[in-house]
């Protein structure tokens, strides 16, 4: 058996909210030796983002160690030698197999044990596979995921392999649409499959959504609605051939990346944590049911103050505020003081092309599409405002300026009453500029 080490503070996971967590650590004072971040991943944490974005250009694309956490949010950037210098023991390539709370220990799989006074759950979330479905075939030779730069190596060497390829992106959420774009710059013949009526559903209108469709087609990536990969078709090698849909149509594929959603990963936790809406349940200081384990980011529901319900946020933003909010809570109730609650405005944002889309609030309530929408526009500017019980709820705008996007997020955080909304639609963004 490895030795068991002690920590004082023990963040599992090493993604985003790790990292933001372990910036906010060094801040509140951290001592030499108290904190460890155990991570499955081999590399320090980073921004996540930038791997279905730049990651992925033909030309000076994203490497690291360009992107290691907080540059994403104009921070410094956190290499191994920051930990080693502020005494962070960063324990990388490092799977735990298993956690018992009660007992405050972490077994990895190679048989070392870790004990903590303190738990951050950070693990993030896991990709769904086509293989977790049992979809014939989907074991083949180049069908490719994205969570971990692991995944995006992958997907760089297939697309540098099957240069001028034809590529098939299952999904229609934002994996799908920045990776078909980004397989687009890289001259791949793309088409993009989904079963919803439109892209990005769960938060998009039709009219948002027929804009973006209406983009990608104007750039060849050819979008197929409304059905669902049945199986795949692999040559002798094993590498993917074809792609078979329900409806009956087949198409021909160098390459298939899914992006299906994702599932948070609390698996280690069942039977030892309260768990709400798929993750595992905490307060506005990210504390869980037990005692001195917090949760932060994908994994955790908490309580959503702006509309009194308990939520599950999957978004890089809601992972830094989050880690940031817990580890403030963690020291504070050291010290006898207290920390304000956690408040969060819901913030989306997007970028292919020449696009970006910034969204703020909830999407409930009555829609109404302001702006240039038009898909053939040099420099489209439009937006959405979803209107409930007289109120703004959401704002929604696509090529914002920074200002621009400031405004919408003032009116999702304000949430102004509305007399006329056909005024409202007249106004567009000026109705945001003068909050």
């Amino acid at each position: 058996m490895a030795a068991e080490k002690h920590f004082k503070y023990v963040i599992l996971g090493g993604g985003v909210a790790a990292g933001y967590a372990a910036r906010e650590f060094a801040k509140q004072g951290v001592k030499p030796g108290e904190l460890a971040i155990i991570s499955k991943e081999a590399v320090a944490p980073y921004e996540r983002p930038a791997l279905s974005k730049g990651y992925l250009f033909p030309q000076n694309a994203a490497r690291l160690p360009g992107f290691h956490v907080c540059v994403g949010s104009g921070g410094e950037r956190q290499l191994p030698e920051w930990y080693a210098e502020k005494g962070i023991e960063l324990i990388l390539s490092t799977e735990i197999v298993k956690a018992d709370l009660a007992a405050k220990t972490l077994t990895s799989a190679a048989g070392a044990t870790f004990t903590y006074q303190i738990l951050l759950i950070a693990t993030g979330a896991t990709v769904i596979k086509l293989t977790d479905f049992g979809t014939q075939g989907a074991d083949s030779n180049n069908i490719l995921y994205l969570r971990e730069i692991d995944d995006a190596d992958k997907l760089v060497a297939a697309i540098q392999a099957k240069k001028g390829g034809k590529a098939v992106v299952i999904g229609g959420g934002y994996i799908g649409l920045e990776l078909s774009a980004a397989l687009r710059l890289n001259d791949y013949d793309v088409t993009m499959v989904f079963p919803e009526p439109w892209c990005m559903p769960r938060l998009f209108t039709a009219e948002i959504a027929a804009f973006y469709e209406a983009y990608y087609a104007n750039k060849g990536v050819q979008i197929v609605k409304g059905t669902i990969a049945v199986g795949f078709d692999a040559d002798a090698n094993g590498d993917v051939k074809a792609v078979k849909l329900k409806d009956g149509r087949v198409l021909e594929a160098d390459i298939v990346v899914v992006g299906v959603g994702a599932r948070p990963l609390t698996t280690l936790f069942k039977g030892q944590v309260a768990e709400e809406k798929g993750g595992i349940k905490t307060d506005a200081f990210f504390e869980t049911s037990v005692p001195g384990v917090y949760a932060v980011g994908d994994v955790a529901t908490f309580p959503m103050k702006m509309y009194n319900e308990l939520r599950r946020v999957e978004h890089v933003d809601h992972s830094r505020k989050s880690a940031e909010q817990a580890v403030k809570a963690i020291i504070s109730k050291e010290s006898g003081e207290s920390v304000p609650e956690y408040e969060y405005l819901p913030y989306f944002y997007s970028r292919s092309f020449d696009l970006g889309w910034q969204f703020y609030g909830d999407n409930v309530g009555e829609a109404i599409l302001f702006g240039d929408s038009d898909p053939t526009s040099a420099k489209p500017k439009f937006g959405s405002y979803w209107i409930k019980d007289g109120k703004v709820l959401g704002a929604f705008l696509e090529g914002g300026s920074p200002d621009e996007n400031k405004a919408i997020a003032k009116v999702a955080k304000t949430q102004p009453p509305v007399a006329n909304v056909e005024e409202l639609k007249k106004e567009g963004l000026q109705f945001a500029s003068k909050i």
